[in-house]
């Protein structure tokens, strides 16, 4: 990341990231898109792109302002319900580091919600996982950061709502999301992220409540483990005090066979039947289990080749009239 120091004591800096895919599905969509929940390397049989990132930063004194660019199938795919001023920033934010231990940011963010994000080469997996997809990636608001030490980290967010940078005028009640970090040592990181809001006109206002629980625990310094769970619940209908909920979970193992070379499988379920957060039209919902492994060749520490085989299984035939959906997914990842 190149770093540039004006004469006004302002640091700039600028980074980049490419990735370019090839995917086939089995089932073979006519549209030519994936199945609609999933918003990363959406496109069947064709060469893409699905995220080029061009991200500014600045920074003065204790101030710093972030700006980030995109274009791809992940922007159209993920950012389709927002206005298209929006649809091509990843994020645009400024922030304060108030002292050593508090930050405050404004604007448009990652969430907090996830230990994925849409840089595929920062995951282990190609793919995301399906709790990955269909949870917030962004969400634009106001954070606040406390670093209580090296182990407590503790973060709360006033949001717009459920990933959205613009929000309705039929909806003016804000959402709020909350942060636990705790690292007890450089091996092991364990993640409490909560979400609280509503998603829809106040006058059919419905709660949502999601809480997203991981663990990160690196064995050595070959093999690693992921395993995360996220439950959720919506009021049925304004008022209620019943709810529709939902569970999701994955598990993740990466071995590294040497500097160049490693693996990864991964094991999910995402069961939904009620549809709040996967519509699928059918009589039991969105219950969908997954198993996928990747190989990956690292070129250099900014650029890795993936191919990665995956296989969804579902209640029912949401997949082109089947209940199963096969597919194999390739890239070619760079960072600068």
């Amino acid at each position: 990341m190149p770093t540039y120091a004006q004469n006004d004591n302002t640091d700039w800096s600028w980074s980049g990231f490419v990735d370019a895919y090839y995917g086939y599905d089995f089932s073979k969509p006519v549209s030519g898109d994936r199945p609609g929940f999933l918003y990363n390397h959406s496109r069947h049989n064709e060469f893409n792109v699905n995220l080029a990132l061009l991200r500014m930063k600045a920074k003065y004194d204790e101030a710093y302002a972030h700006i980030g660019i995109m274009a791809g199938t992940y922007a159209q795919s993920n950012l389709s319900a927002e206005p298209a001023t929006y649809q091509h920033l990843y994020e645009a934010y400024a922030g304060i580091q108030i002292n050593s231990k508090t930050a405050l940011e404004v604007g448009l963010f990652g969430s907090h919600i996830g230990w994925e994000s849409a840089i595929s080469k920062d995951n282990w997996t190609l793919s995301r996982s399906m709790a990955a997809e269909n949870s917030p990636y962004y969400l634009s608001g106001v954070k606040a950061t406390y670093a209580l030490s090296d182990r407590w980290t503790f973060a709360a967010v006033v949001c717009n709502g459920w990933q959205r940078i613009h929000r309705s005028s039929k909806n003016v009640t804000p959402a709020m999301g909350t942060q636990i970090v705790y690292k007890p040592s450089d091996r092991l990181t364990i993640n409490y992220s909560t979400f609280i809001g509503n998603d829809r006109a106040d006058s059919t206002r419905q709660w949502r409540y999601f809480d997203n629980t991981y663990a990160i625990w690196q064995v050595n310094s070959k093999l690693g483990i992921t395993a995360g769970v996220d439950f959720g619940a919506e009021q049925k209908s304004r008022g209620s005090s019943q709810y529709y909920t939902w569970l999701t979970w994955a598990i993740i193992t990466r071995y590294v066979l040497n500097d160049m070379w490693s693996v990864s499988v991964r094991a999910e379920q995402f069961m939904d039947k009620n549809q709040v957060i996967v519509s699928t039209g059918t009589a039991h919902g969105f219950q969908t289990a997954g198993l996928s492994a990747n190989l990956d060749y690292a070129f250099t520490k900014q650029s890795v080749f993936r191919i990665e085989g995956r296989r969804l299984q579902s209640r029912d035939a949401i997949f082109s009239g089947d209940k199963s959906n096969l597919s194999v997914l390739s890239s070619l990842a760079i960072s600068f």
